[in-house]
């Protein structure tokens, strides 16, 4: 990101938006743009977008298996099999 590029009033924005629409596609850096001074919104081309989501996705699956696997680590929690066939038992579902 490049402050004097990249950080821009909200009216700027409206004035030059064809100019700036255009720098988000060949940049593909978040505009931040303020308010008062303020930073209050952040535009960004829907490309860019859609990997920012799909690497927050990644990031929480990662997450969920360190968490599992720690957990394994401190003894928490039942193998599978084990799990299962309580499950079966418990709910009347037969395991053939």
């Amino acid at each position: 990101m490049k402050l004097a590029r990249d950080i821009l009033s909200l009216s700027t924005f409206k004035r030059d938006s064809s100019k700036l629409t255009r720098q988000l596609k060949k940049t593909k850096e978040p505009i931040v743009l303020t308010v008062n001074g303020k930073a209050e919104l952040v535009v960004q081309d829907a490309e860019s977008y859609q990997k920012l989501l799909e690497l927050k996705d990644r990031m929480e699956a990662v997450e969920g298996i360190r968490r599992g696997l720690e957990s394994m680590k401190a003894h928490r929690g039942k193998p599978a099999e084990e799990f299962f066939t309580k499950f079966f038992a418990t709910n009347n579902i037969p395991e053939d």
